[in-house]
């Protein structure tokens, strides 16, 4: 059975000495010192070791079951979700006015990614019910705040985002699902959706789905779309759960993966809803809940990397194969362990670098978050919205691009339900599909998040890019291995927003035909930036002499591989994008 550790240290290393937590303007993050950050760390790593990923396999093999109407969880879960619910990790980061503790955003990632990593069909439950949370506190009246949230921020109330519908995903102007004023300030919702996550489950007393639905005089399109609270249970004015709703879980969607999650087909005959905000602005609300859900899907990529890493890691130590070429490293063996062989080293090289970029990467867009949030800060709130795509798509394409890097470590044995490797690879496929494709990340990125506000915040990474090789420079060591790549990748990303400059206007599909390249160009230099900060600050800390200096060596050889054998990807996704759209679009659609 695979095994979990959770990376304290590692996440640690980043919150502390790379972003540097405690000395930020950010309120709340000076009552994040080493010792309170390794507390709460400390203590989520025993649930996610001890509790999640022990389920992970039974979640897997057992998946979830309809019986009458009735969804039944795998053995387990519901134990495991009243420990998480029991233990105050729902509430995290949740408004105190309703029960939640107000701790950062960024904590609330940094735990995510360990009960991502441990179980991740479990984690989407509690998931999903934090985003309705948030659209309801953002978009919901004082009167839908003192109904729903108490009761969601411990989760003994669930909550889901209900868009898609069998017609219709992306487009959502073409949604079917109406709602018709019942005259007392409720609606009747009717209609059907499809693949809902948590739709229906036995670990909560009530879930409070959150529907898009038409009214009768809606504009046609996505300006036409309303946002509505539809529980599963109606609630009386005392807070006391009342008649059941007219809504009904129609069939589980038999998947590749997540089978510990509830897939939902839900029906909504005539059910009782109630208007969140107003009135044909339901995208703007579920918005609130989807920007969140992406960044979480992002981290659900790198987490499921992780712990497919680690059971990589360990098949590698152990295995024996073949002899080192260069010498004999296990004389009292009939073979060298794997892991001395340089094909290996590659793939695990792969693995670890991108996995340990990627959480910096996160870490670094929830701290965003929360300066936008506790700072009204604009230019990080536009900052986030500008990386948001990249952080979704690039992080789960390379998440699941790990995971069979991983399965591949193991040879054969990968291929086996035994081992788990296979189960990583299915879980984190969906990462690249749900929250919106990655191709439409890339459209959006280009297509919106590149030139929103006049290009400022893309022209905002620029310069930040530009100031820390500036202020950074003067080693030459660190110079060549580290800011002169960072410096040639951003100039790469540069060219190809002015090939889109130059090139889209006068033909559209020379930008788009080009978009995911440019997210995966972006993303590498995101990774770029932050490999080059992780070695500074484990530069720093070997200066001092203090702590665990292997550590920090380590740190800084992953860093050169990353920047010697993955950054250098960014001349080939610039060459791709400025070959522009005729090669893409050679062909009638007849002749494919």
């Amino acid at each position: 059975m695979p095994s979990y550790t959770a990376p304290v240290k590692d996440q640690m290393f980043v919150l502390h000495d790379v972003l540097k937590i405690a000395e930020q303007d950010v309120p709340g993050y000076d009552e994040l010192d080493r010792e309170t950050t390794e507390a709460i760390l400390g203590e989520a790593a025993k649930l996610a070791q001890d509790v999640l990923a022990p389920l992970n396999p039974v979640g897997d093999h057992e998946g979830c079951t309809l019986e009458n109407g009735v969804v039944r969880t795998p053995t387990g879960f519901r134990a495991a979700f009243d420990q998480v619910r029991d233990g105050g990790w729902t509430a995290l980061d949740c408004d105190p006015e309703y029960g939640g503790q107000g701790l950062p955003y960024l904590i609330s990632t940094a735990v995510g990614e360990m009960f991502s990593a441990a179980n991740m069909a479990f984690n989407m439950y509690q998931g999903l019910t934090h985003g309705a949370y948030n659209a309801i506190h953002a978009h919901g009246s004082d009167d839908q705040k003192r109904t729903y949230l108490p009761k969601m921020v411990t989760c003994e109330w669930g909550g889901t985002m209900n868009l898609t519908e069998p017609h219709c995903g992306t487009d959502l102007g073409l949604i079917r699902t109406k709602a018709v004023p019942n005259g007392d300030g409720s609606y009747a919702i009717s209609g059907q959706k499809i693949w809902i996550s948590a739709g229906e489950h036995d670990m909560c007393d009530n879930i409070i789905h959150l529907v898009l639905a038409k009214l009768p005089d809606a504009p046609e399109g996505v300006k036409g779309i309303s946002l509505f609270i539809v529980p599963k249970f109606l609630v009386n004015e005392d807070g006391s759960l009342g008649a059941r709703n007219s809504l009904s879980c129609g069939g589980l969607e038999k998947k590749m993966g997540i089978h510990g999650n509830a897939t939902c087909v839900m029906n909504y005959d005539g059910a009782t809803g109630f208007l969140v905000g107003e009135a044909h602005k339901g995208m703007r609300a579920m918005f609130t809940m989807m920007n969140e859900a992406r960044l979480g899907v992002g981290l659900q990529g790198y987490a499921q990397g992780e712990v497919a890493y680690q059971n990589a890691l360990g098949f590698a130590r152990d295995r024996l194969q073949g002899r080192d070429v260069t010498g004999v490293k296990n004389p009292g063996g009939a073979a060298d362990p794997i892991i001395v062989h340089p094909d290996v080293r590659r793939n695990l090289m792969d693995q670890k670098a991108f996995v340990e970029g990627a959480r910096a990467f996160t870490f670094w867009g929830a701290s965003l978050i929360d300066r936008a949030h506790r700072n009204e800060d604009a230019a990080a709130e536009g900052l986030i919205s500008l990386m948001t795509p990249v952080l979704k798509g690039f992080l789960t394409d390379k998440g699941f691009e790990t995971t069979v890097l991983a399965q591949q470590t193991l040879g054969g044995s990968g291929f086996t339900r035994e081992w788990g490797l296979e189960q990583f690879v299915r879980d984190a496929r969906i990462t690249m599909i749900y929250e919106g494709t990655n191709g439409i990340q890339s459209l959006d990125l280009v297509g919106r998040k590149l030139g929103q506000d006049g290009g400022k915040h893309v022209m905002a990474f620029f310069e930040m890019v530009k100031s820390f090789v500036s202020e950074n420079k003067g080693d030459a060591e660190f110079d060549a291995q580290f800011l002169e790549p960072l410096k040639a990748a951003s100039k790469d990303l540069q060219a190809a927003g002015m090939y889109f400059m130059q090139n889209g206007m006068k033909n559209p599909n020379n930008a788009l035909s080009g978009s995911y390249d440019f997210m995966h160009l972006f993303g590498h230099v995101c990774l770029g930036l932050m490999w080059a900060r992780m070695a500074q600050a484990a530069r720093a800390k070997l200066a001092e002499g203090a702590g665990d200096a292997a550590f920090y060596e380590t740190k800084i050889a992953t860093g050169r591989y990353y920047m010697a054998r993955q950054l250098p990807m960014t001349a080939t996704h610039l060459a791709r994008i400025q070959s522009g759209a005729e090669p893409v679009m050679a062909l009638d659609a007849a002749n494919f």
